[in-house]
């Protein structure tokens, strides 16, 4: 383990379960690269928890990452019954690492029923919004609601770390993967602003595609991919997904990319079962520390640790996940790693150099519109009416305020005034209000307008309708017109 004073200090998180053995493993690959790393240990997770930590991170280690400003992490588990929101996730959003960077390759020695389709890609998720920002309410006792929230700003940042990584890495082709034929503000934003960001980048080839169209792709033809960049929750599925293409997730590195802080970790949890028994996999975590290594340039020795690995599973030395053949245990893969230090795989590393971390402030993404007029607003109550009843009180209680009833919809079909089919209603109904000949309408009036349903109906929920630029910042019901 080196000392050199002048290089660089690494946090390293040994994890929970299988986790202080994988990191173990990786941190005798790392150095026996010949890598120029100080170790900083410290905790998070479980034993956190127990000591009545609710984030399950001490303040220690949050010191720690601050000074070091990068972390070598293993699996966190969030225990059940007590502890509060996951470690992981607290670590990701205390240091706003934005971009969840997930290398998918075929692996050799690692047979899957894609083996010899040349599977070479990179998904690039957003890591801190959209439905994980985990913003949930119980609208009615029988409806759930999470609040999908797409920034400007992430967007930005996740869509141009793509287009940095490809050039990082001299891959070719960026496409983004939204579902912004359903979700135009949303998904569409990330499509809009990636297609935006791309004009920069004339060299390398862009383009968009539909979420679950890239899914099918991917099992069909995954080879046409080279980085792919999406919103969190799609970036979830996709890159399991893509894990399971090259062997699973005992392969799978991941990086959580920020301005200032980098974590690199295994997607693999910490594997409470398996602990202790000298039978899990390092390799995970050890392509993970590749990946950091190339981050703090140290580019020779990454490629040396990289080859090394895909030497020995090129030899058929394994653990237990690869299903074919004899394993081996942690420790003896570790040894047979070590030992093929400075030995060539068949299949070789990508070349790599510096990436550049964009570097996007808030007041970039801000729009500054040269209009907003205020045109409605959506009012969600709780009923078991049928529609029609429903649309009879709501247009009486409107009487003498500047707003009158244009639509009601349920589960975002319009069901009044009826257009026609049969859809079957829940006690959940967006009553859309608009205003006369928009009239300017002050706070009292809005106010006025709920006082009055609140005296008949159960309000939880109002998003006041604008429109933007001329452009209607809301969008329709199905069947509303």
């Amino acid at each position: 383990m080196t000392t050199v004073s002048d290089a660089p200090t690494v946090t390293v998180i040994p994890g929970d379960g299988i986790g202080p053995e994988v990191v173990a493993a990786t941190l005798r690959m790392v150095d026996a690269a010949g890598a120029d790393i100080v170790w900083e240990e410290a905790q998070a997770g479980s034993r956190v928890f127990l000591q009545g930590i609710p984030s399950g991170v001490p303040a220690e280690t949050i010191e720690s990452i601050e000074r070091t400003r990068t972390v070598l992490k293993g699996p966190l588990a969030t225990p059940i019954g007590y502890g509060e929101k996951s470690a992981n996730v607290t670590l990701r959003k205390l240091f706003e690492t934005f971009a969840n960077i997930r290398p998918i390759r075929e692996i050799p020695g690692v047979p899957t029923p894609f083996t010899g389709r040349g599977i070479d890609l990179v998904v690039v998720r957003e890591n801190v919004e959209d439905l994980y920002a985990g913003i949930e309410h119980m609208q009615t006792p029988d409806v759930a609601q999470c609040l999908k929230l797409i920034s400007r700003f992430g967007c930005q940042r996740v869509s141009r770390t793509a287009l940095e990584l490809a050039r990082a890495e001299g891959r070719h082709k960026v496409v983004a993967a939204t579902k912004a034929n359903i979700m135009k503000f949303t998904e569409g934003m990330l499509q809009r602003e990636f297609l935006a960001a791309a004009e920069d980048y004339p060299d390398l080839e862009t383009g968009h595609i539909i979420v679950d169209n890239c899914a099918h792709q991917l099992v069909i033809a995954p080879e046409q991919f080279d980085v792919i960049v999406t919103t969190n929750m799609n970036g979830d599925i996709l890159s399991d997904l893509t894990s399971g293409l090259v062997g699973g997730l005992g392969f799978a590195p991941s990086a959580n990319i920020g301005t200032s802080v980098a974590m690199f970790e295994a997607v693999h949890g910490s594997a409470p079962q398996l602990e202790g028994l000298d039978v899990a996999n390092p390799t995970a975590i050890a392509l993970a520390a590749v990946m950091m290594l190339r981050h703090l340039e140290q580019f020779e020795p990454a490629e040396r640790m990289e080859q090394a690995i895909f030497a020995t599973l090129e030899a058929g030395i394994h653990t237990a996940d690869v299903r074919v053949g004899e394993p081996v245990g942690t420790t003896e893969f570790t040894d047979a790693v070590i030992e093929r230090m400075g030995t060539k795989s068949s299949t070789p590393s990508r070349p790599h150099r510096a990436m550049r971390i964009p570097v996007i402030t808030r007041d970039d993404a801000r729009t500054a519109p040269d209009s907003r007029v205020a045109v409605g607003v959506d009012v969600f109550i709780e009923s078991a009416d049928d529609p029609d009843k429903v649309a009879q009180q709501l247009i009486r209680l409107a009487e003498g305020t500047p707003y009158t009833l244009k639509m009601i919809s349920n589960r975002g079909t319009a069901v009044w005034p009826r257009a026609g089919g049969n859809t079957e209603c829940i006690d959940h109904f967006r009553c859309r209000f608009v205003l006369f000949d928009q009239v300017p309408v002050s706070q009292e009036d809005l106010l006025d307008l709920l006082q009055r349903i609140g005296g008949v109906y159960r309000w939880m929920h109002v998003e006041k309708l604008e429109t933007i630029d001329d452009d209607p910042g809301f969008t329709r019901a199905q069947g509303e017109n």
